[in-house]
């Protein structure tokens, strides 16, 4: 009888917690990492996270809990970060034990800013991991909907179907269903994406736009999103799956959708500073609109991105949001 591979779980947000939640379904023991001592020995004692998705009740004898990175890590054979992008670096810096031998699944839906690759890539090219070796989980999924066990739906994405059927068999349950895909970079870049185009859904909602606008905004969002990953991943892939189109309208339209909420107080008013500070939690959406932009730019043979370059201009360029839109609106259809 094969051995049960060991999981871990880098990050302490509400995606992580949903993360351990799902995994603590089929496993007997989960490896949690959290920077937070307090969060740590609060989980401990209460059996919840104090900051995120504090519904969810753990047994806590299913947690192997520790503010030590490395000896999760060590304990790990498959291990899922979820953590923000911009916040990873930060995290890896502390990493002293090898990753070149262990499953890396980054659940982080953002660009690493210090490289502008995107998270499997990163892993790939600084910690020796193998591409076999890296998978992405990918929605249409939100962790607060994960929280309330409603039906919600993974992809899970890697070039071993072996790996990514593995994953996804100790994430499902009754009330979530996983589709594996061997598109490993283009889910990965989708989801990176989907979260500029809820910023500008959000930027729309707040400038007093209508259902009608946010509807050819998501249509020539998925065109866009197309057209982008096309040119940084070519290969044969349906955008209208769930990996795609799915966690791009649910993030587009969701009153979950941190970086939707953000795009509606930049629509609003707020400045990006103000809107950051009023946020719980971290908008992925507004770093990935800086390294989305510069990847486009640097290319040799560009990506037609409206949209991505109306909502650089508004977070990186101080533009009027009112008169980005104005112009934006223009080169829809």
């Amino acid at each position: 009888m094969e051995k049960t591979p060991s999981f871990g779980v880098i990050g302490g947000g509400s995606w992580a917690t949903a993360i351990v939640k799902m995994l603590c379904e089929n496993l007997d023991k989960v490896n949690w990492y959290m920077r937070s001592v307090y969060a740590v020995e609060h989980i401990k004692k209460q059996e919840h996270n104090p900051n995120y998705l504090s519904s969810v009740e753990f047994d806590v004898s299913q947690l192997n809990l520790s503010n030590d990175i490395n000896k999760t890590i060590a304990a790990s054979d498959y291990i899922i970060f979820a953590i923000p992008s911009a916040f990873l670096k930060r995290e890896l810096d502390l990493v002293t034990v090898p990753l070149k031998d262990k499953v890396i699944f980054s659940a982080i839906k953002g660009i690493v800013p210090e490289t502008s690759l995107i998270v499997g890539e990163h892993f790939n090219q600084y910690f020796d991991v193998p591409m076999e070796n890296i998978g992405v989980l990918t929605g249409p999924c939100h962790a607060e909907e994960v929280a309330l066990e409603r039906l919600s739906y993974l992809t899970v994405a890697c070039l071993d179907e072996g790996k990514a059927k593995l994953v996804a068999g100790y994430l499902g349950s009754d009330y979530i269903t996983c589709k594996i895909s061997d598109d490993v970079i283009g889910t990965e870049y989708a989801a990176v994406l989907k979260n500029i185009y809820a910023i500008a859904a959000g930027i729309a909602h707040g400038l007093g736009y209508g259902d009608n606008f946010q509807s050819v905004l998501m249509s020539n969002a998925i065109r866009e999103m197309k057209k982008f990953i096309k040119k940084v991943h070519k290969m044969k892939r349906n955008i209208n799956d769930s990996a795609y189109l799915g966690d791009l309208l649910v993030t587009g339209y969701s009153i979950f959708s941190r970086n939707r909420m953000f795009g509606n107080m930049i629509g609003k008013g707020y400045t990006v500073k103000s809107a950051q500070m009023e946020m719980s939690m971290i908008a992925e959406g507004y770093y990935a609109t800086e390294s989305a932009y510069k990847i486009n730019k640097a290319s040799t043979n560009k990506a037609k991105t409206p949209i991505i370059n109306a909502v650089y201009a508004i977070l990186y360029e101080g533009k009027n949001p009112k008169k980005v839109f104005q112009k934006l609106v223009d080169k829809l259809d």
